[in-house]
């Protein structure tokens, strides 16, 4: 799994350079939690992971609370995740997630993109097989924590045998099914672990390399459609910069 560590930590550092655009998609899935559990987060567990994810991309709580306030007066149940997939240049395969109550305008402006880069948008699981859909929860490791225990207590909610060890920031992260999240979120709450990160992600299965001019050009795509605020993430099999040879 230090593959898929080093591509979330690459994506995760790129994510940070757009703050603002990061707290609006999270607000928008504050606002779907509130509508289908309540807006308390001690008896709202996808809230609870949210509020998690907030804080570890270091959201102000002014705005998770008003984004929480808002949400009790929107309607958002309209909303529909809808994942987009297709190629981008240079062959480099780029995954769409996003949350739009629109699907005409959501579609309208990710194929616009995919146009203006002379890329190619597929049809909805044409790329599935070059991606891994996962849930991934990152805690905060305790004082003599046996992880193949932790690991066998949760191998039936389909958690992963291999985690990653972050020692700098004393976390580990597990990677389990996306349908298991809440059981995962519940089993590692119940045993007292602090939960700094909950989400879903797409893991490339085999990662390309490209060139420096080619990076760049792909990197403007992928910020291109990240100002959409109906795009929630994008994903790609691009090798991170700082594993490419």
């Amino acid at each position: 799994m230090g593959r898929a560590f080093e591509y979330r930590k690459a994506a995760k550092l790129k994510r940070w350079g757009h703050m603002a655009r990061t707290f609006t998609k999270l607000g928008k899935e504050i606002a779907i939690a509130v509508k289908a559990g309540g807006p308390e987060p001690e008896t709202n567990p996808r809230l609870r992971a949210i509020i998690a994810t907030c804080k570890r991309e270091n959201m102000p709580k002014d705005n998770i609370q008003r984004a929480i306030k808002n949400a009790m007066g929107k309607d958002t149940s309209d909303y529909k995740e809808v994942p987009y997939e297709g190629y981008g240049p240079h062959g480099i395969a780029i995954f769409v997630d996003t949350l739009t109550d629109n699907t005409t305008r959501t579609v309208g402006d990710v194929r616009s993109v995919f146009n203006k880069f002379n890329g190619t948008l597929g049809t909805q699981g044409s790329l599935s097989f070059l991606f891994d859909h996962k849930s991934v929860f990152s805690f905060k490791a305790k004082e003599g924590l046996d992880m193949d225990e932790l690991i066998l207590d949760l191998i039936d909610y389909g958690v992963e045998d291999e985690f990653d060890l972050d020692e700098e920031e004393g976390e580990i992260t597990i990677y389990g099914e996306p349908t298991s999240f809440g059981e995962i979120q519940k089993h590692l709450e119940d045993n007292g672990f602090e939960i700094t990160s909950a989400e879903f992600t797409r893991i490339p299965n085999d990662l390309k390399e490209v060139s420096d001019e080619e990076r760049e050009t792909i990197e403007k795509m992928i910020d291109k459609l990240e100002d959409f605020d109906d795009v929630q993430n994008v994903y790609t099999n691009m090798k991170p910069a700082d594993k490419a040879e």
